[in-house]
C-alpha cells in the first residue's frame, strides 16, 4: 500500500486576467496559503512556463522549481491537455479546435498536428528536466463522431481509427520513454480513449507500450454510466495520476447522457466541486491506496453552481481529509508468533 500524495491543484481553470490568478507567483501564494502542496501546470499558460524554454534549458527548470519550492510547494505533472488534443483532430472539429493552435497554425491541420506533436516531445523533456516522470495529457480523437453507430460504421473502421491515432502517439510516447516519463491520458467523453474498452484498443495499437497510462478522474465516468469504482479493479497499474473532481447523473424525462445539447448546469450529466456530487470518494482513496497507486490528488474545478475560489478552498481540506495514511503493520501483528512446524500440525490434528 502507498498513501496517496496531496491535496494539489490544476491551475488550468483557475487563469485570470486579475490577481492573483494572472501570474506564477500569485496563484503559487494563493494555493499555498489555502494549504496545497502541489500544482499541476497547465503548459499552454505561457504566464506559467514557458515551455519550449524548459525543453532546452536546465537552469531555466532549476529557477522554476526553485519558485515554486518558495511557497512550500511542489510540481505534481505537467499538463499538455489542449495540445494533447491536438495530435488527433477529426476535420468535422477544426474550426473549434484551432482555437488551441497559435495564428500561425490555424486553417492549417497538417501544420497543427506537427506543432502539438512538438509540443508534447517538448514537454516530455522539460518534465525530465524538472524531476518529473509523469505527464498528463489528452489523446486527441478520430472516431468521436461515429460514437453512437448511425449510419453503421463499416467493417474496419475503429481498427483503422485506433492504427492511426498509435500511429502518431508512437513516436512520442517513444521519446516520452527516452526521457523516463510515463503518459498519463485523461480517459475523457470526447477523446478516443474514453472508457476501458478504448484504453485496451490504443494499448494494444500501439503494441502495448509501456508509457502508456492513465489519468483516472471518476467524473467521467459517472457522465458516461460506467462504474468508476471497478475501474480501479481493471487498471490500477496504469493509474499514475488522478483528478479529484466530482460530478452527478440526475436523468429525467426529457434528457440523458446525451444532455439534449444543453448548457452544463442544464444536462443530466455535470461536474461538481468536490464534495457536491455523487461520488465516493472515500472508496476511490481507499482503493487507490490499498492497490499502491503512487498518485497526486489533484483537485480540478468545473463546477457548474459553485465559485472557483470556493471550490479550491474547499477542495484542498477535502483532499487532506481523504488521503489515508497507509498502514505499514496489520491489526493483529500483537497476536502473531514466530512460526513453529510443530505446533501447526498440533493446530490441524496432524
Amino acid at each position: 500500500m502507498k498513501t496517496i500524495k496531496g491535496p494539489a491543484i490544476f491551475l488550468a481553470q483557475f487563469m485570470d486576467e486579475k490577481a492573483p490568478f494572472n501570474s506564477l507567483d500569485g496563484l503559487c501564494k494563493w494555493a499555498s496559503d489555502l494549504g496545497y502542496k502541489g500544482i499541476q501546470i497547465p503548459t499552454w499558460e505561457t504566464r506559467l512556463i514557458d515551455l519550449d524554454k524548459a525543453a532546452n534549458s536546465q537552469t531555466y527548470c532549476d529557477e522554476l522549481k526553485g519558485k515554486i519550492g518558495d511557497y512550500g510547494l511542489e510540481i505534481t505533472e505537467l499538463s499538455t491537455h489542449l495540445q494533447g488534443q491536438l495530435v488527433a483532430v477529426h476535420p468535422a472539429y477544426d474550426i473549434m479546435f484551432d482555437n488551441f493552435a497559435p495564428d500561425n497554425c490555424k486553417n492549417n491541420p497538417k501544420k497543427r498536428t506537427e506543432w502539438a506533436i512538438q509540443q508534447v516531445k517538448n514537454a516530455a523533456t522539460a518534465s525530465k528536466r524538472l524531476g518529473l516522470s509523469v505527464h498528463a495529457t489528452f489523446s486527441g480523437s478520430l472516431l468521436w463522431h461515429t460514437m453512437h453507430p448511425w449510419p453503421q460504421r463499416p467493417d474496419g473502421l475503429v481498427e483503422m481509427g485506433f492504427a492511426e491515432l498509435a500511429k502518431r502517439w508512437l513516436p512520442i510516447l517513444n521519446h516520452f520513454d527516452q526521457e523516463g516519463v510515463d503518459v498519463c491520458y485523461e480517459i475523457h467523453p470526447g477523446e478516443d480513449l474514453h472508457d476501458g474498452v478504448t484504453f485496451e484498443r490504443f494499448l494494444e495499437a500501439t503494441g502495448n507500450h509501456t508509457r502508456v497510462n492513465i489519468l483516472y478522474d471518476p467524473s467521467h465516468f459517472v457522465l458516461q454510466q460506467l462504474d468508476y469504482i471497478e475501474y480501479i479493479d481493471h487498471y490500477h497499474e496504469f493509474i499514475k495520476a488522478f483528478h479529484v473532481k466530482d460530478s452527478e447523473f440526475n436523468p429525467t424525462g426529457k434528457k440523458g447522457v446525451f444532455g439534449g445539447y444543453s448548457d452544463w448546469k442544464d444536462r443530466a450529466g455535470r461536474y461538481r466541486s468536490p464534495g457536491d456530487g455523487q461520488i465516493d470518494f472515500k472508496t476511490i482513496f481507499s482503493k487507490l491506496t490499498e492497490y499502491g497507486c503512487d498518485v497526486w490528488a489533484v483537485m480540478e474545478w468545473e463546477c457548474c453552481i459553485k465559485s472557483p475560489e470556493q471550490g479550491a478552498r474547499e477542495g484542498a481540506a477535502f483532499i487532506k481529509n481523504h488521503i489515508i495514511e497507509a498502514t505499514q503493520k496489520s491489526f493483529d501483528d500483537f497476536a502473531g508468533a514466530d512460526i513453529d512446524k510443530a505446533q501447526l500440525k498440533k493446530i490441524l490434528g496432524l
